[in-house]
């Protein structure tokens, strides 16, 4: 399969390698290698190496190159005969470097040539129209709708038109918007030259009508200046007489003045001596306090370390008790044992002198004998003697321990008692601590309620005091308020004379705002007077000139500033919020009662502000509900409209106007809350009672605290001594068991040690019968017995006497370790005592140091109150004479007022009047009016405009002087303009300045002004006309270009499109007939199932189905449809070859080569995959199989096997001509049919055997080793 594709120029991923040059086999051996039985090559090399296997990977690499002599290069031809019969050679060489030479008919060809001349005999290289891979049926059966139509474009050759016609598509679309959008362009273009041109008229009227309004323009402001002029030359000769009378009433005032200003200075210095001491007394007061706090803790100390010292000298007295017992104890056993050591001396003496008297010599003869007969006692009873010697031993081992067993139980038991009566010694401490402990609990009960009793009654006074301090800071605090207002009172009242003036002067002048607008509920006031802020003494006029008038007005009288509300021209927005269902909102405006003319004003102070009752539902209103308001709560907060928000007093300030009772009325409660808190006790400095009564509480805690660590440490020394004393009892528990056993078993080792000395004894009286009674003992055992008792009981009497000693040595070892703890704890408490009378020294002294400090500052503190007392009434007295100067320059003040008033009456009619003149000229010139100016005047546009400065454009402000009563008559310059009012007429010159004619000029201007205003034309009109015209002459031009590209990409695109259509719609029409028949033949059974099964394709898209999916349905014989996943895998497998054959029939290829495509089906679908096969293979067409199943290849016309040469090392092939073959045999042999026998010695002559192929119809291929060890029987060899 690799050779046939390879030849036909498949690609290499399609085959076994990635690369083509890994196709070229490199497994050959040297020609001086050895085939070994079992097929494998061994090298023939005197090293013994094979292949150079120790050589580096590059050695071996070309080691192996130059001695395998591995081929430089593969290839393969391909014999093909066509109908005519002639033969062509297609021949494909790879080199090793991956290189590929193509030969047709040994010429040297392109891959392109190569592949023209395979598609001429319709063998399509893409397409794969002439084999099918193992893998490939399986990936038909599952492929999707796509996929086929993928394949189908591949047959038909469709897909080659795709590149183009995706190209041409998106050309045509593009070619289509370009055309779609300058159409759009010109439409848009055409109606805006039919707006330019009715703008074009309306702009020729709008001239016209302009020129009229310019005219009444001039004769409105010719009339204004005449009567101002007239006005600033009627009102000089009054200002300058009133001039002279304000000198001398200055005059007269500047005496009183100076005296005031003494009087301040010197009250200024009384006060400034006041604040001194009273800041000297607060500061020795803090020092007392400080000092007297500081002895709070030293006392506490003193007691504490006191207590502390008595506790330590009663423990020091209880240890000394215990130390004095453990001395008399260690001293009584230490003479005890000087006893013990005394007696057992005394013992040894009186021994060996015992020794030298009952001591008896023998002679050399009875001593030979003596030992003669001891050995034949022993030889007697050599056992019985072993035996008695070892109870010996053990008894004296046992006895030993016996000792020490009732040694350690005497010690635990005199342990035991001891520790006995050491727990009742520390229950009886216990229970003396405990009773303590319930004494200092009662009586710190009883302390600390006299203790809370005094500190409530100190808490009471306290708190009232702070009471009155904070009433006496809050009437303090409205006094200074109250001083304040009495400062914006005098604002107040000057403004509200100026406002009264300008009432006078100008009648459009309503009033302020505070005056004309009032809350309707009480409850509203602090809220209004918030959302009024700055514009709550804002003055309210009716038009914007007399705004502008009585700003010249307030400029000219030096009468301070004020914001004005013209209600002609000021804006505002009103409130498109929505607070419907919001409970406690109402808007501000509706919270004020006003006149309906005053509307336009009171809607723009308020605003689009919104009054909440509280803070939560102004939270609500702004941030819940995201209203676009400013919200203020009834106590003044705000929530401002960026988020941020103010606190609630911004209001206040406006809302309260002082008068002189309310601040007497101030005065009197501040005086009864002075005298109030002088009844009050004084605060007794350090609490005497008090602080005793809490340094006692805090003895006590302590002496509660010590007893309490001392009971807990009674607590813990016995539970250590009940540990061991249990420890001890335990041992006791264990030690006496054992020592009772021990004696049991000595006791026992005894009775048998007498008995075995019995009959040891036997024996001796036996032998030494003869010898005893010739020396005169009773037995031989009275004479050992005298040599050996006193060893025997000396041995006895040292053990006691080591016992004793032992047990006196621990007992005063126990006693000394009890003494030198004893001692420790004893010197501990000691140098504590000591540490604690030296603080109590060292505190003492600093609490006398502290006390003379604290009488020295009382002392100093009574001085410094007598000086208090004298300074305050001096300050008092300056203050009153202070308040009578006052008063005096007060009085003649009002007369300076007067003329000031006088004056500034008649100098602001001069003043607004050159101010309007001014104002006027202004406004020509920045208008462009064109005024009728003398032959001597200046030019308008030489006028200065920076005299008048508008600080806001709704509220039109003027800077206060503060000193009004240094005001000068103002210099009014002309600028050098003078008017011409020969052009004015007379009825005008004599209709005076009224509003009658004011108004009958303006509504004239703005009658003509309103209709400017509703014509709006466009002034440029003409020239965009011109621009319009000549933009739409070229987007005619690009529309035009476009529609022609647009018809020629559709057709270019119409024309690929059809081509594709055709090919795809021809291949798929005859696919879609033979399909059917196709797959009835492969599935049909002429006996069972003669009609067979249906099988049909569906297109998604008819119009275009290269772009959609084509979806097969198949339905096995005697089955319902489903769909192809369901099918078993013979049946995916049936309607997959039924699909390739059908394909295949589409511009068929001369031969068709299948790989194992039988490997999914039973053998009758084989069978009928034979058939079909064979049916329709012929001259024109060849099948070649490759299959493993015997329904197929018995079935062939011809077979092929492929086997492994073991010598060569090299494939090869066998070929049998299956027809020529059994009609030779059925001819010449008559036999029935074709048999093989095995017949391995006949190689040599098989592989020679090989047979060209020409028409044959079917040829099938067995890729098995098995074949090569069958040849055909032919008859005589």
């Amino acid at each position: 399969m690799d050779a046939i594709s390879f030849v036909l120029g498949i690609k290499s991923s399609h085959l076994r390698s990635a690369h083509l040059r890994d196709l070229v086999y490199r497994g050959r051996v040297l020609r001086i290698s050895t085939i070994n039985g079992d097929g494998s090559a061994t090298k023939n090399d005197l090293n013994g190496h094979t292949n150079g296997d120790n050589a580096s990977e590059d050695e071996a690499a070309e080691q192996n190159t130059q001695e395998r002599h591995d081929p430089k290069s593969a290839w393969v031809t391909a014999v093909y005969e066509d109908g005519a019969g002639d033969e062509q050679f297609w021949k494909r060489t790879i080199t090793n470097q991956g290189v590929s030479e193509y030969r047709i008919n040994d010429r040297v060809v392109t891959a392109q040539q190569y592949n023209e001349a395979l598609e001429a005999e319709n063998i399509l290289i893409k397409a794969r129209n002439f084999l099918v891979f193992q893998g490939d049926v399986e990936a038909i059966a599952s492929q999707s709708p796509r996929d086929l139509t993928r394949l189908i474009e591949q047959i038909s050759g469709s897909l080659e038109y795709k590149a183009e016609y995706e190209r041409l598509k998106e050309a045509q679309d593009e070619a289509l918007d370009i055309q779609n959008l300058n159409l759009h362009r010109r439409r848009g273009i055409n109606s805006e030259l039919k707006q330019y041109e009715e703008q074009k008229r309306e702009a020729e009227n709008y001239s016209k009508k302009a020129d009229e309004r310019d005219q009444a323009i001039v004769t409105h402001i010719l009339w204004k200046l005449y009567h101002f002029q007239r006005v600033m030359e009627e009102s000089s000769a009054d200002i300058q007489r009133h001039q002279e009378e304000l000198k001398e009433h200055r005059r007269s005032i500047e005496k009183y003045e100076h005296s005031l200003d003494e009087a301040k200075k010197e009250q200024t210095k009384v006060g400034k001596e006041v604040a001194k001491t009273e800041k000297s007394i607060k500061g020795k007061d803090k020092e007392i306090e400080g000092k007297e706090n500081g002895l709070v803790p030293v006392a506490e100390k003193i007691d504490l370390s006191r207590q502390s010292v008595a506790k330590c000298e009663k423990r020091v007295g209880d240890i000394t008790k215990e130390r004095d017992s453990h001395s008399a104890s260690v001293k009584q056993s230490t003479k005890d044992l000087k006893v013990v050591e005394k007696a057992q001396a005394q013992w040894e003496n009186e021994r060996k002198k015992l020794a030298e008297q009952e001591g008896r010599e023998l002679s050399e003869t009875d001593i030979q004998q003596y030992n003669k007969l001891k050995s034949d006692v022993n030889k007697r009873t050599a056992s019985d003697q072993a035996r008695l010697d070892n109870l010996s031993r053990q008894q004296k081992a046992d006895e030993e321990t016996v000792n020490s067993l009732k040694s350690k139980v005497e010690s635990a038991e005199w342990q035991s008692d001891k520790l006995e009566s050491e727990l009742g010694e520390i229950d009886e401490r216990k229970a003396d601590v405990n009773s303590q402990i319930k004494e200092i609990t009662k009586d710190m009960s009883i302390k600390k309620k006299a203790y809370n009793e005094q500190t409530s009654e100190r808490l009471r006074l306290s708190q009232v005091r702070t009471e009155k301090d904070e009433q006496l800071q809050e009437v303090l605090t409205k006094l200074l308020e109250a001083e304040d207002g009495r400062k914006q009172n005098e604002k107040d009242v000057r403004l509200r004379n100026t406002v009264s003036d300008m009432k006078r002067i100008f009648p459009g002048v309503k009033g302020r705002v505070s005056e004309l607008c009032k809350p309707i509920e009480k409850r509203y006031g602090v809220a209004v007077s918030t959302v009024l802020g700055r514009n709550f003494d804002a003055v309210i006029v009716d038009n914007e000139k007399t705004a502008v008038d009585c700003i010249q007005y307030l400029r000219d009288q030096r009468r301070g500033q004020a914001t004005f509300i013209p209600l002609d021209t000021i804006q505002w927005t009103s409130s498109g919020s929505n607070l419907k269902g919001t409970r406690g909102t109402r808007m501000a405006i509706d919270s004020i009662s006003y006149e309906s003319s005053l509307e336009r004003a009171v809607a723009y102070v308020c605003g689009n502000a919104v009054i909440c009752d509280d803070l939560a539902t102004a939270k609500h209103v702004c941030w819940d509900k995201r209203n676009d308001v400013k919200a203020v709560t009834l106590d003044g907060s705000i929530i401002h409209k960026g988020g941020n928000m103010t606190g609630g007093l911004s209001g206040k300030q406006d809302t309260r106007r002082w008068e002189d009772a309310e601040v007497e009325n101030l005065r009197k409660l501040k005086d009864k809350l002075l005298a109030d808190l002088s009844s009050l006790p004084e605060p007794r400095r350090g609490s005497t009672e008090e602080e005793q009564l809490q340094g006692e509480l805090t003895g006590l805690e302590q002496r509660l605290l010590y007893a309490k660590e001392e009971a807990k440490a009674h607590e813990r020394n016995q539970t250590s001594k009940q540990k061991e004393l249990s420890h001890a009892r335990d041992q006791l528990e264990a030690a006496r068991p054992k020592y009772q056993e021990k004696s049991r078993e000595l006791e026992t080792s005894k009775q048998h040690l007498e008995e075995l000395q019995a009959a040891v004894s036997e024996v001796q009286d036996e032998i030494f019968a003869a010898f005893c009674q010739r020396l005169g003992y009773d037995n031989i055992r009275v004479y050992e017995a005298q040599q050996g008792s006193l060893q025997q009981e000396a041995a006895q009497k040292n053990l006691e006497f080591s016992t004793q000693k032992s047990r006196l040595q621990s007992r005063i070892k126990y006693e000394e370790q009890q003494l030198q703890e004893t001692n420790s704890r004893i010197n501990r408490l000691e140098d504590q005592i000591t540490q604690d009378q030296a603080l109590i020294e060292e505190l003492s002294a600093e609490q006398e140091s502290t006390q003379g400090e604290l009488d020295r500052l009382g002392a100093e503190i009574e001085q410094l109150g007598e000086q208090l007392k004298k300074q305050k009434s001096k300050h008092t007295q300056k203050a009153e004479k202070v308040n009578e100067q006052r008063r005096e320059v007060q009085k003649r003040s009002q007369t300076v007022e007067s003329t000031l008033r006088a004056i500034s009456g008649l100098e602001s009619e001069r003043q607004l009047s050159a101010a309007g003149r001014y104002s006027l000229l202004r406004r020509c010139k920045l208008e462009d009016v064109d005024l009728p100016l003398t032959e001597e005047s200046r030019p308008l546009a030489q006028l200065p405009i920076d005299e008048i400065v508008q600080t806001d454009a709704d509220a039109m402000d003027v800077d206060e002087d503060q000193d009004l009563s240094s005001m000068q008559p103002s210099n009014i310059p002309d600028h050098g303009i003078e008017i011409d009012f020969e052009d004015l007429d007379d009825d005008l010159k004599d209709l005076g300045d009224d509003n009658r004619t004011e108004d009958a000029l303006q509504n004239r201007v703005k009658a003509l002004n309103g209709e400017l205003d509703h014509m709006a034309p466009n002034m440029r009109a003409m020239e965009r006309v011109q621009t319009a015209r000549g933009r739409l002459a070229t987007t005619d031009q690009d529309y035009e270009d476009a529609r022609k590209r647009a018809v020629k990409a559709k057709d270019a695109f119409a024309k690929v499109k059809d081509k594709r259509f055709e090919l795809f719609n021809k291949a798929f029409s005859h696919i879609s007939e033979q399909i059917g028949p196709i797959y009835k033949d492969l599935t049909k059974d002429p006996v069972n199932l003669p009609m067979g099964g249906s099988a049909y394709l569906d297109m998604e898209d008819s119009d275009e189905p290269y772009l959609d999916g084509i979806k097969y349905h198949a339905m096995p014989p005697l089955k319902r449809f489903r769909d192809m996943e369901h099918l078993s895998g013979g049946e995916k497998t049936m309607a997959a070859l039924a699909l390739l054959f059908a394909v295949h029939s589409y511009q068929p290829s001369p031969f068709f080569v299948l790989d194992e495509v039988d490997a999914a089906l039973d053998n009758a679908n084989v069978a009928k995959i034979a058939n079909y096969i064979r049916d329709h293979a012929g001259p024109g067409m060849q099948f070649i199989v490759i299959s493993l199943k015997t329904g197929l290849f018995q079935g062939s016309e011809a077979l092929v096997g492929i086997y492994r040469d073991q010598g060569a090392n090299t494939s090869k092939a066998l070929t049998l001509d299956i027809e020529a073959q059994l009609w030779f045999c059925l001819n010449k042999l008559a036999l029935p049919a074709l048999f093989c026998v095995p017949s391995p010695a006949r190689q040599t002559h098989r592989a020679a055997v090989c047979h060209r192929f020409t028409n044959v119809g079917t040829l099938a291929i067995k890729s098995d080793d098995m074949f090569r060890n069958f040849v055909l029987a032919e008859p005589e060899g």
